[in-house]
């Protein structure tokens, strides 16, 4: 007589940190590896360009430019192929997990999320180079986080869905603060899920859904439409407004306000200590995505309606 496995288990306290764990792990991979793909991308799309688009072709002849212009410009072009094509394959599979300083790949005992960094004391086995404290905290906040979201709606499956929702916003929020990017494979996902998840009644109701997508990305376009038009600087990238807007089909429009009132009070603060520590990046801004996920986490456990009334709205 078999036994029957107890799916319960999943999304246990225990279930909830171990899976947490484990989905923090992968969101190491993700951070380090996807901005790297998008930029192999972006170069190989560039040198297509400049071997086969018209508007190089176009562009020269505008100019007046010589054949020998054109020539050395093609060149380049597939010079620049061609050291694409040399690098190794990389995707968030491939290659297996390894020590970026002498490429030594992770046995499976090493690359046992937080557990593997303490076994090696935060040293690479093979050439002693210190691992990045960073990975464990990011297992290790991850797991948490699915524990929080069991907290916050009960140990039921439900609150699977949630952490993954929040690992993702965790995983947006490293991205866009070591890159200043939010990619559409990472806003785009978490826009459409929100609205699936909500047809299926896991969520809002669907309407909800639909307009805290739609305000979300309208009201945060027009504050940048508006800032930019008032100081002829630019405000803000595509991806915050994907990202409100996603975040927005997540948790509906009356969490828009508080959400974006807490971010911006947030990087407010962290720009200028920044600032007085001269620790700004070139450009001098702050991204904003980072404080925005975590405005959406704050939100999502305290609830839109007890924020709005804390607002005296």
């Amino acid at each position: 007589m078999g036994i029957e496995p107890n799916l319960s288990l999943l999304w246990s306290p225990a279930g909830l940190l171990l899976i947490g764990l484990c989905v923090g792990s992968f969101i190491n991979v993700v951070v380090r590896r996807l901005p790297l793909m998008l930029s192999r991308r972006w170069w190989a799309d560039a040198s297509g360009q400049l071997q086969h688009g018209n508007g190089l072709a176009d562009g020269l002849e505008t100019l007046q430019a010589s054949s020998e212009a054109l020539e050395r410009r093609l060149g380049v072009a597939q010079e620049l192929q061609g050291r694409l094509q040399a690098l190794p394959a990389l995707n968030l599979l491939h290659p297996r997990s390894h020590c970026p300083s002498c490429g030594h790949v992770l046995r499976w005992h090493e690359n046992l999320p937080v557990l593997g960094w303490l076994r090696l004391g935060g040293r690479c086995s093979a050439c002693g180079v210190a691992i990045a404290l960073r990975y464990p905290l990011v297992e290790l906040v991850t797991g948490l986080l699915f524990v929080g979201m069991g907290l916050r709606f009960g140990f039921e499956p439900i609150a699977l869905l949630w952490g993954f929702w929040c690992a993702a916003l965790l995983a947006l929020a490293l991205v866009d603060w070591d890159t200043t990017l939010l990619p559409d494979e990472m806003t785009l996902p978490l826009l459409w899920s929100g609205l699936v998840a909500a047809a299926l009644g896991w969520t809002l109701p669907l309407a909800d859904a639909l307009w805290g997508a739609v305000w979300g990305y309208l009201g945060l376009w027009a504050v940048a439409a508006l800032f930019e038009r008032i100081t002829h600087q630019d405000a803000m990238g595509g991806g915050d407004l994907k990202l409100l807007a996603g975040l927005g089909a997540w948790l509906g429009p009356a969490a828009l306000l508080p959400l974006v009132f807490i971010a911006s009070v947030l990087g407010a603060a962290v720009g200028l200590v920044m600032k007085a520590r001269g620790a700004l990046r070139e450009g001098r801004f702050v991204p904003f995505g980072p404080f925005l996920a975590l405005a959406g986490g704050v939100v999502a456990w305290w609830g839109a309606a007890p924020m709005l009334k804390g607002l005296g709205l």
